[in-house]
Parts: structure tokens; C-alpha cells; sequence
């Protein structure tokens, strides 16, 4: 399972979803950084693989940074990669 993960401007939590294949994941990340490089405001739609009702729209003007990484049952407990905050 890969996580692709948005940290979004005056929000403190970032936003996540999953896919199962490493090709999907990866095809996500490239939408999404790209929409990032280009600047203009656009609206991205983004959908659950397991659940199809499941959408969330962002616009991509208010993204901060993207990261994808592997999600693995041994990191259960431990710090996520990248944009975690430890107090």
C-alpha cells in the first residue's frame, strides 16, 4: 500500500490517500506535482480506490508540498515519513 500525502496551506493536518500499486501512486504524485508547477488555480478531484463514493477536491493553489511513501504494517506505531511534527 502506498500513502500520497498533501500539506495544504493554514491547515495543520495533511491530507492523505492510499493505492494499492506502486504505478498508481506514482501516477498521482505526477498529477498532482504537476498541477503544483504549472501555478494557476485548478481544482483537483481526488478518489478512494476502495471507497468510489469517497472524493475530495483540493485546489492545487493551496498545496504546500506532496510526498508519497510506502505504508508498511511495521510502522504502526512509529513517525510517519516527512511532514510529521513531533512536540
Amino acid at each position: 500500500m502506498y500513502v500520497i500525502e498533501l500539506a495544504l496551506k493554514l491547515n495543520p493536518l495533511p491530507l492523505s490517500v492510499e493505492r494499492k500499486e506502486l504505478n498508481d501512486a506514482k501516477s498521482l504524485y505526477k498529477q498532482i506535482y504537476g498541477c503544483m508547477e504549472k501555478g494557476h488555480p485548478r481544482l483537483l478531484e481526488i478518489t478512494c480506490e476502495k471507497v468510489e463514493e469517497k472524493k475530495i477536491t483540493v485546489l492545487t493553489t493551496e498545496i504546500l508540498a506532496v510526498q508519497i511513501y510506502e505504508k508498511t504494517a511495521a510502522s504502526g506505531g512509529s513517525k510517519r515519513p516527512g511532514f510529521s511534527f513531533e512536540a
